[in-house]
């Protein structure tokens, strides 16, 4: 095992994603702040984006937390999966004096989970605890040859595993071996650190077999009311965009047609149409054009921008 983590550490200290900001800091928010972003996000577009203009807008837990949820749900607007945001700010106001320091006290938090209290106890303070994500479950699974796994299984074996000297690295190695090597298609083997005692190399596809996800279709028909450079948006009750300022539902009528576009949403894949309207609903909120940007609107509402 010893050989096997040494050989692990090797490869991360010359291949590994050093360079990511959230490896480059203990503050423990940011580090909370950028495992929250990463969960449905790629990498790049947190880095060079979402993670630096929120920390900008709200650089400590302090910040966050005094912030009205409006503009907490703008910064966090196009990178979907708002229930982020809403627990994201609803933890800070919990812990503004500064985040729990074990995974228990985690957990207990709202949006809280196993990995990411993992996650946050071992890349902000070093801990001595296993991680498992989509990446690292993969190389454990091949590596072990573990075939489908219960997620206790995994867990435990991840802590087995885990290196005691080094635990931080271990799992951010993990990590990155999972990302950039033990790929979910075509795995890049002869590349590999571990391919010498890997017991699932010969076949790896049969241990990381998934089901393939199952999309429902679905039609939305939106309203596009724009006057005096003012657009009528209104706050979602609905689960999928909840607080978030979006266009109102409406009848659809062949002669006020604009035009339509694809938007996909978890297990759904949706027909967005969209239609002119004069007359507006109850509770309706006006937005000028130009503060589109810096308002809670929705990923979807964004894609229909385009067409005003």
């Amino acid at each position: 095992m010893k050989k096997i983590q040494t050989a692990l550490l090797k490869w991360y200290k010359k291949e590994g994603r050093h360079e990511l900001p959230w490896r480059l800091t203990d503050n423990l928010y940011h580090v909370y702040l950028s495992e929250i972003m990463l969960q449905q996000t790629q990498v790049n577009r947190v880095r060079d984006e979402y993670y630096p203009q929120f920390l900008a807008k709200f650089p400590s837990l302090k910040a966050l937390a005094n912030a009205h949820q409006d503009d907490v749900l703008a910064a966090w607007s196009g990178l979907g999966y708002y229930s982020r945001a809403r627990n994201l700010h609803k933890t800070a106001k919990l812990t503004q004096d500064g985040l729990p320091q074990t995974t228990k006290e985690l957990m207990a938090l709202p949006g809280i989970g196993e990995y990411t209290a993992s996650a946050v106890c071992s890349f902000g303070l070093s801990q001595n605890v296993p991680v498992v994500d989509t990446n690292i479950a993969r190389v454990i699974k091949r590596h072990f040859a573990l075939l489908s796994p219960k997620v206790k299984t995994l867990w435990q074996q991840a802590e087995v595993f885990v290196n005691a000297k080094e635990p931080r690295s271990h799992n951010l190695a993990l990590m990155d071996l999972g990302s950039l090597i033990c790929l979910p298609k075509n795995p890049k083997c002869e590349e590999c650190p571990l391919e010498n005692s890997c017991l699932g190399k010969a076949e790896p596809e049969i241990y990381t077999k998934t089901k393939k996800t199952v999309y429902e279709n679905m039609e939305l028909f939106l309203g596009v009311c724009i006057k005096n450079e003012k657009i009528v948006l209104e706050t979602s009750t609905q689960k999928m965009y909840k607080d978030m300022l979006v266009l109102p539902n409406v009848e659809p009528i062949e002669e006020d047609y604009i035009g339509e576009f694809k938007h996909s949403y978890t297990k759904y894949k949706i027909t967005v149409k969209l239609y002119r309207v004069e007359t507006v609903p109850e509770n309706i909120t006006w937005i000028n054009l130009k503060d589109l940007e810096s308002s809670p609107i929705s990923s979807l509402t964004k894609k229909a921008q385009k067409f005003f």
